[in-house]
């Protein structure tokens, strides 16, 4: 049995290990293959017999710098211990069958749990219903069972922020026995994977804002509802909050905040940074709207580390407890080609559970346009907006009077390339069924049936100019983006589910299909002017607003009847 005192290949020869070395066999070539290997962690061990794992691949790391070893002996940071993900394959996949729709077969859970601890690693968290394990051990070690390398980098993350993290390239393996049976290892290379799309409004004149309460009546969310008895789980990946300022906001607003609990996962915790244009900037934000919106229901922040493991840990917690959440808000995604497929793969497999629970899983859909700050010239949706799974969140500029409720006009947001909504059509996900009739218009057009799935599904308001007035470290400002759209839907979503009596689940088949090329499906307002870089807003649905804004009052009653027709 291989373990921490096992011989060790020297850091410039290969393992014994044959192909799976230095990227699982993937055949993907190092970089930094070349280079003396001073900010490796470690080499694989000479292990068990490994295969390939699918959809793990990895590329470098934008701008990744390698470093060297901090303080002390190669052979300290090959014993350095450290926690990843294991995601097994549903029970409905497995020979026998068994288990609950969502979980994993108690004959897998067993088999992992068995071959990783006879291998020497530490089982340290078993979640059958969620179909994760956690699986502690050194570096070395956790190398040699799948098959990879790691290095320490500093790199450039999806928020244009420098930092230091192990890395990985290429694909990764996994021990034989357990081939079909783990479908994703997560948390090997911790790099930063999503950032939160929110924008401060710049101190220009005429610029209008609007409180949370304000948008509630403009967008005629229902009368006689506020979230009671609901929970709305929100996902960060960064920053905390103070309950002091959100006494002083909600007092403000003349309103009796809600619970809010704070959840912390893969060791995360709620850690205000005291920087209101910093991460805290998004979870008050998210919490402030959602907060607003849903006054009575419980909102349970969960905070977890910025990397695919902790995105992945923090949403399937949330759709596991109990009471389970009516919405999951998630304001953090990144480009979806920026992701390995393992990795969405498990995350849509998350919200897959989600809407089979009776959740509804809001997203926002980036703001950066159709390019989703891409520089490669080409267009990208974002993720995880651009799962089929979750109602993706589009952003328009409002001009309206929030005393009234009086709309004077709504166009798609679009400041810049930099500040746009986001929206398009996803290189990764087919089209779904829901979404068969729809066009886009691209360019010159004509209008075309897209190739896969078109983003986002719904908007409001998210221009900075025309932003939403919150308080951030004891500050108060305007802020934009999509990431406040997601919240605010997320509360729409509790109100409707509070009248309803139940969880709303995914509800796109409800939505769509009332919708035609020509006007708005029941429930929405249509946004028809504007677009987002490459895409243009149309009458009905369209990649930069979906079928356009709520009336949540009519929407009540297309959700009432289950029908998605008037």
């Amino acid at each position: 049995m291989d373990g921490p005192d096992a011989k060790r290949p020297p850091v410039d020869q290969p393992s014994d290990n044959g192909p799976h070395t230095g990227g699982g066999g993937s055949g993907a070539q190092d970089p930094a293959a070349d280079a003396p290997r001073r900010g490796r962690h470690a080499a694989p061990l000479a292990g068990p017999e490994l295969v390939p794992l699918p959809g793990s691949s990895r590329e470098p790391a934008p701008q990744a710098l390698h470093l060297p070893p901090p303080s002390g002996t190669p052979d300290e940071l090959y014993m350095e211990d450290i926690t990843v993900t294991v995601v097994l394959r549903r029970a409905g996949t497995a020979a026998d069958g068994t288990g609950s729709p969502t979980s994993a077969a108690p004959a897998d859970v067993e088999l992992a749990t068995r071959t990783f601890t006879g291998l020497g690693a530490r089982v340290v968290e078993t979640d059958p219903v969620s179909r994760r394990l956690r699986i502690a051990g050194p570096v070395g070690l956790l190398c040699s069972l799948f098959g990879t390398e790691l290095d320490t980098v500093s790199s450039v993350g999806p928020n244009n922020e420098s930092s230091t993290h192990r890395h990985r390239t290429g694909g990764l393996s996994v021990p034989a026995a357990l081939d079909g049976v783990v479908t994703a290892v997560l948390g090997l290379d911790d790099r930063p994977t999503a950032r939160a799309p929110f924008h401060f409004a710049p101190a220009a004149a005429g610029n209008v804002s609007y409180t949370p309460l304000e948008l509630g009546r403009i967008y005629d969310f229902p009368a006689g509802t506020d979230g009671g008895g609901q929970v709305i789980a929100i996902i960060e990946l960064g920053g905390g909050f103070g309950q002091a300022d959100l006494d002083t906001y909600f007092s403000g607003l003349g309103i009796t905040g809600p619970t809010v609990q704070a959840v912390g996962v893969d060791g995360a915790v709620n850690v205000p940074g005291g920087d209101p244009q910093g991460a805290d900037g998004e979870v008050l934000l998210d919490i402030e709207v959602a907060g607003a919106l849903a006054p009575k229901a419980t909102l349970k922040v969960y905070f977890a580390p910025n990397t695919d493991a902790g995105f992945l840990d923090a949403v399937a917690k949330a759709t596991h407890d109990t009471p389970a959440p009516a919405a999951i808000s998630i304001s953090w995604g990144q480009s979806e080609d920026q992701w390995t497929a393992q990795a969405r793969t498990a995350m849509d497999d998350a919200f897959i559970d989600a809407g089979m629970l009776g959740i509804t899983v809001t997203a926002a859909a980036g703001d950066n346009g159709s390019a989703d700050a891409q520089g490669d010239g080409s267009n990208h949706a974002d993720f995880p907006a651009s799962s089929p799974h979750v109602l993706a969140c589009g952003g328009t500029r409002l001009e309206a009077d929030g005393s009234t409720g009086k709309v004077a006009s709504e166009t798609v947001w679009n400041d810049s390339s930099s500040s746009a909504t986001g929206g398009g059509v996803s290189d990764t996900f087919p089209l779904p069924d829901w979404q068969q009739h729809v066009t886009v218009l691209s360019g010159a057009g004509p209008a075309t049936t897209p190739k896969g799935r078109g983003v986002p599904d719904v908007a409001a308001v998210a221009d900075p100019q025309t932003g939403y007035q919150v308080r951030v470290d004891g500050t108060d400002m305007v802020i934009g983006g999509t990431s406040a759209v997601a919240p605010l839907w997320a509360a729409l979503v509790a109100r409707l589910a509070q009248t309803r009596g139940s969880g709303l689940g995914l509800l796109q088949p409800q939505l769509y299909p009332g919708e035609t090329q020509a006007q708005a499906g029941p429930g929405f307002r249509d946004v028809t002017v504007g677009n987002n870089g490459s895409y243009h807003a149309t009458p009905g649905w369209d990649a930069c607003t979906g079928l356009g804004v709520p009336d949540g009052t009519a929407l009540q009653g297309v959700l009432a009847t289950g029908t998605g027709k008037s």
